[in-house]
């Protein structure tokens, strides 16, 4: 296999630990393919290309959704917390309304986000990863190793924003679009 990434030479690789689980992911789909047909995984990277890359929509569409799960439960608890602080300033006379909106002006809100909002974030986390996953068996089966996506991802990045150490992709290696 041809090296198309690099370290520019006198950086450090840095450690991360969502590195190290990527890595150990990626190794154990590898060693899937010589897995037999009972394993799922060898059946994605061995099967029909449709079956895998149907896999990755879906998971996608369900992170969309996730994702809006959370969006819906965080705006409606803004929503019912604003709908209640106004209610309770609009108790009351004429002067001890014009009292609470003088002293809660510019006052943060105490927003009680629902048992609800977490349990759609736990979601949210529980799709991304089954993209990732799906993404890491599409990488494989086309022979793509992580460090080459790393560099992809890398290089998408200015030299300020990028890690020091981070691996890149040689020039004749970078393609952007068709």
């Amino acid at each position: 296999m041809v090296n198309k990434t690099f370290i520019p030479e006198g950086e450090a690789v840095p450690a991360s630990q969502i590195g190290a689980t990527l890595e150990a992911l990626a190794a154990t789909i590898a060693a899937r393919r010589d897995a037999d047909e009972a394993s799922y995984t060898y059946r994605l990277l061995t099967g029909n290309v449709d079956d895998v890359l149907k896999k990755v929509m879906e998971e996608s569409g369900e992170v969309a959704l996730a994702a809006k799960d959370v969006e819906g439960w965080a705006t409606s608890s803004l929503a019912a917390a604003v709908a209640l602080e106004a209610a309770s300033a609009g108790a009351g006379d004429a002067a001890s309304d014009a009292e609470a909106t003088d002293e809660g002006a510019g006052a943060p809100l105490s927003v009680q986000l629902p048992p609800e909002y977490g349990e759609a974030v736990d979601h949210l986390r529980y799709e991304a990863a089954d993209v990732v996953y799906h993404l890491l068996v599409v990488l494989e089966r086309y022979g793509i190793m992580l460090d080459e996506f790393a560099a992809e991802l890398n290089n998408r990045m200015t030299e300020g924003e990028r890690p020091r150490g981070a691996v890149r992709l040689h020039d004749e290696f970078v393609r952007r679009g068709k």
